[in-house]
């Protein structure tokens, strides 16, 4: 038995339905040690919404899933029952391959996509709306109410360094990210 990670087209938007009527119908059909994973690849995010900071999961390639299956093995004749039994899912797409035969994933790309997974829950990125050059205005701290360019970003840390206005003189001060919105 030879295990490889496949990816699949799905609908956008019912990338985890689909995921679990696929596992549900390997189930059911007792090919459970064909496919040992499905996942849809995820990354956790910090972003600010409405002046409230959250951490969401998103969807690091809408529209695919991954699933670690046997589905080419020349020896065993369930190979091509798993193969089917994927293929005929509600919501499935069809196998990213060539040729009308899926390709399987590299161990590279497999070990990206589930170090960059991992990665994540450890310390979620940082999403940051804003681009340099973009006018703000600061609505934190010790420069409430103050308008200025941002000059630099840096989105490891979640920081945003804004050149203000102070005493007629240009001061670079560097704040958080959710401390600052744009100007409309």
């Amino acid at each position: 038995m030879t295990l490889h990670w496949y990816v699949i087209r799905v609908q956008a938007g019912k990338e985890e339905r689909v995921k679990e009527s696929i596992l549900k119908r390997i189930y059911t059909h007792g090919l459970s040690d064909k496919v040992t994973q499905a996942l849809v690849p995820t990354e956790r995010v910090t972003e600010v919404r409405a002046g409230k900071k959250r951490t969401v999961a998103r969807k690091i390639f809408p529209g695919y899933l991954m699933v670690e299956a046997d589905i080419d093995g020349d020896e065993d004749p369930r190979a091509e029952d798993v193969w089917f039994c994927i293929r005929e899912t509600p919501g499935f797409g069809d196998f990213v391959g060539s040729h009308g035969k899926p390709d399987p994933m590299s161990d590279q790309e497999v070990e990206q996509i589930l170090g960059k997974m991992e990665q994540s829950k450890r310390a979620p990125s940082v999403e940051i709306g804003f681009q340099r050059g973009d006018q703000v205005r600061i609505k934190e701290g010790a420069f409430l109410g103050y308008e200025g360019t941002i000059e630099e970003i840096d989105a490891e840390k979640g920081k945003v360094r804004v050149l203000i206005n102070v005493l007629g003189r240009s001061t670079s001060v560097e704040l958080d990210h959710w401390e600052v919105e744009t100007l409309s």
